[in-house]
């Protein structure tokens, strides 16, 4: 990140004892294992806080057919499916080749049964790995493919058993596609989790009239892009009210394409937000993103941006 005068708003915080040094969060699924960005002129690492790789798995996965992708109103699909070498692998092959002096990378544990998000949570606790994000949305085999996000019991055993398996820092990815997210939230808070990333992508669909099939390979995709963001930033306010009391922060996400949109997520209750669907048409948004975020705190008068979090003023009933 450039360098900013002395007297500059600071866009450095402390999250769950790692130093961030901006809000910005690269998301998990948009950036492969931390490299790929870095090739294109102009971007660099250092603009954000930390980098989420991409899902990972104890085996090697394929992912799922194609199409996997599919461009929406204010929006995108996608079905990618877990493709990735597996966690042995991404340690052994991708993580050497990341500069860790540049931001904090996080690893994204996914799995099929519990036991499959513990042994995977083990292999990157044994690495250089700042913290690791728990994909709860993974389905359960073991209980008809149910994903485990929309339980409240299976999110709690997900979060202990990868509790037991390390002391790094865990941030527990929350699904929107679920009856009551601030429950989830305290189960998973009672089970060990440090803090939470809101929220995940929204199920959905889209059809080829033509063919009278989906357009997607899987049937059905998750839905991210600015169509999510007002649903994204309600569950980060919803989701605040159970963590403020614990000093637990969030990572906000959802549709964030500019400055504005990353401040009222900041208002709303998130430490951090994340940036996804955005870089894939504006690969550099980020330094732009950093500079509104800063020019607001210099004429709202906050001299850092942990100020900003949770500043919501609610309208009276």
């Amino acid at each position: 990140m450039a360098l900013e005068p002395e007297n500059s708003p600071g866009l450095d915080f402390e999250f769950c004892g790692l130093r961030f040094d901006s809000p910005l969060v690269l998301l998990s699924g948009c950036v492969g294992f931390g490299e790929e960005y870095t090739r294109i002129e102009g971007f660099s690492n250092r603009d954000v806080g930390a980098i989420c790789l991409k899902g990972t798995t104890l085996e090697a996965r394929l992912g799922n057919p194609a199409h996997r992708v599919a461009e929406t109103p204010a929006g995108m699909l996608n079905a990618i499916g877990l493709q990735n070498p597996g966690a042995a692998a991404v340690v052994r092959d991708y993580l050497p080749r990341l500069d860790f002096t540049e931001t904090r990378f996080i690893a994204n544990v996914s799995g099929s049964t519990v036991e499959e998000y513990e042994a995977v949570t083990r292999i990157f606790d044994d690495s250089p790995i700042d913290a690791m994000e728990i994909n709860i949305s993974c389905p359960n085999v073991k209980e008809g493919g149910v994903a485990f996000g929309n339980d409240p019991d299976m999110s709690a055993r997900v979060v202990a058993a990868c509790r037991r398996a390390t002391s790094k820092p865990l941030v527990t990815k929350l699904s929107p596609n679920q009856t009551d997210i601030v429950n989830n939230a305290r189960r998973c808070i009672d089970a060990g989790t440090d803090a939470f990333a809101v929220i995940n992508t929204v199920m959905g669909m889209a059809i080829d009239v033509e063919r009278r099939e989906p357009v997607i390979g899987n049937n059905q995709g998750g839905l991210s892009g600015p169509a999510i963001k007002p649903i994204a930033l309600l569950k980060v306010h919803q989701v605040y009210q159970a963590t403020k009391a614990h000093g637990i922060p969030i990572i906000g996400q959802g549709g964030i394409v500019n400055a504005s949109d990353a401040i009222e997520f900041l208002i709303a209750g998130a430490s951090a937000v994340g940036i996804g669907t955005a870089l894939f048409y504006e690969p550099l948004i980020c330094a732009q993103i950093n500079a509104g975020i800063r020019d607001y705190l210099a004429r709202h008068d906050y001299p850092n941006v942990a100020d900003l979090v949770g500043s919501l003023s609610l309208h009276g009933p």
